[in-house]
């Protein structure tokens, strides 16, 4: 049988209709969509697919099973290699990793994985009502601090295998970044929700408003009987430019501005936790994060979107799909531009003036691409006498974020590197006895899937240490 040379599209929102709401876009494959994408799968015996996993999932298993019809086996197959298939199916960008690694990709577009990894675990959150096997208890207990996805994973994994589980989140709703960073429009929170409630099925305790640092310490853990320790964190410490006017009214992180639309809900009429609606926005940055904030100031309702980025679209390391997405909804592309100056209203003769201290635009200047820098990308340089001025009234510094110092700072005996980040071993071991780390605490801000595979990474050196092995 001949191989549709295409993958089967994604059904999305239309773009005028989607910039107004925070729906989900993408509205996922039907079954006869799924069965037909799976029939594109070669089934190699050689698997390439799975060398680019960071999870390991047996792709072709679960996909043989769809050519089946059997998606409840297929999500069997997904769930003995991830506790968040729903997750990864949306977010983990498979195009470089094992979408990219696909044989028919040589001549071809891949096998769509990531949409087949969606439907999937869609299907059986819809369908499937058979309660979840709790592994029988092998007396040992172990402590998560957060949950995102590193933690998640760990937490699920362990529980596998028996282990009394306890996961520790600072903020009131357990998901780490999956709720307060990824946007509803790109990951429904009702999706991670059910994620969390499968693992809480399988014997995982979640302890919310729980900060570690503050409200326990690390070695009050071990106080408490706790045997191993996983701390994933995260990096929620953001990171700004330092140029002339960051601390004007309107300024914001992406973490702030995405956590106050995403968690707090800022986006009702009638919000606790407000946040600066309509006007025009830049958003410094070219990251996914970048995406996710420019996407979110639309559909809040700004008049006009900037992303303002310093090198060239070939170099924006957001992915395709949503640069795409992006650029379908009306959002503008300021490439080769770097602010110098954000401006803002002050009236002197009147220091009451409740305009006082608002953003009223932005300067930038003009780059070109130079030599390459130590990660081979080429780097941006001013263009003398290139500057500029940006008509904006919000401002969102998405650059990137920093492991947060709490942790670190109340832990004796935990090596750190020169960002912040936790040093850990091959096992994720950390220079602290029975604590283990991974994800973007130990990284700096990286993907989802790669703090996945640093839990599960964490979670089997856990289980040997643990078991005596």
């Amino acid at each position: 049988m001949a191989i549709n040379p295409k993958k089967h599209e994604m059904p999305t929102q239309a773009p005028e209709v989607r910039a107004h709401n925070f729906d989900e876009v993408a509205l996922g494959y039907s079954y006869e969509t799924a069965v037909a994408e799976a029939r594109r799968c070669l089934n190699c015996k050689n698997k390439p697919c799975v060398a680019g996993c960071p999870v390991n999932i047996q792709i072709p298993d679960f996909i043989s099973r769809l050519k089946e019809g059997d998606v409840e086996g297929a999500y069997q197959i997904l769930s003995k290699s991830t506790s968040l298939p729903a997750v990864c199916g949306r977010v983990c960008p498979q195009e470089t990793q094992c979408e990219s690694k696909c044989t028919i990709g040589i001549k071809f577009e891949p096998v769509g994985i990531g949409r087949l990894e969606r439907f999937a675990a869609d299907w059986h959150n819809e369908h499937n009502t058979a309660p979840v096997a709790v592994p029988e208890s092998n007396g040992h207990k172990a402590a998560i601090v957060g949950s995102g996805p590193s933690g998640l994973t760990c937490a699920g994994d362990l529980a596998k295998k028996g282990y009394d589980v306890t996961v520790f989140e600072a903020l009131h709703t357990a998901g780490g970044v999956l709720v307060y960073g990824i946007p509803e429009f790109r990951l429904p929170k009702a999706i991670v929700a059910k994620e969390v409630e499968t693992l809480k099925a399988l014997g995982v305790k979640v302890e919310t408003n729980v900060v570690i640092g503050k409200t326990l310490t690390v070695d009050e853990l071990f106080e408490m009987g706790f045997e191993a320790v996983f701390i994933g964190s995260g990096a929620g410490l953001p990171n700004f430019m330092g140029i002339p006017g960051e601390s004007l009214k309107g300024v914001y992180s992406a973490n702030e501005f995405l956590t106050r639309s995403n968690l707090m809900k800022a986006y009702r009429d009638d919000p606790d936790t407000p946040i600066m609606k309509g006007g025009r926005v830049a958003v410094v940055g070219g990251g996914n994060v970048a995406m996710d904030a420019a996407r979110t100031a639309l559909r809040l309702g700004a008049e006009k979107v900037y992303i303002v980025y310093r090198r060239s679209m070939e170099e924006l390391p957001a992915r395709r799909e949503e640069v795409e997405h992006a650029e379908e909804e009306g959002i503008d592309f300021l490439l080769l531009s770097d602010p110098v100056e954000i401006l803002g209203y002050s009236n002197p003769n009147d220091p009451r003036d409740p305009k006082n201290g608002f953003v009223t635009g932005m300067r930038c200047i003009k780059m070109e691409l130079g030599e390459p820098d130590e990660r081979g990308r080429r780097r941006p340089v001013p263009v003398p006498g290139s500057e500029f001025e940006l008509d904006v009234d919000t401002v969102v510094i998405s650059i990137g974020t920093s492991p947060n110092p709490l942790i670190k700072n109340t832990t004796a005996g935990l090596a750190v590197n020169a960002k912040g980040g936790i040093i850990v071993n091959e096992d994720g071991l950390t220079s602290h006895d029975s604590v283990y780390a991974g994800g973007d605490a130990v990284t700096g801000a990286a993907t989802v899937i790669s703090a996945m595979g640093a839990g599960k990474t964490a979670a089997h050196a856990i289980d040997r240490y643990l078991s005596g092995k």
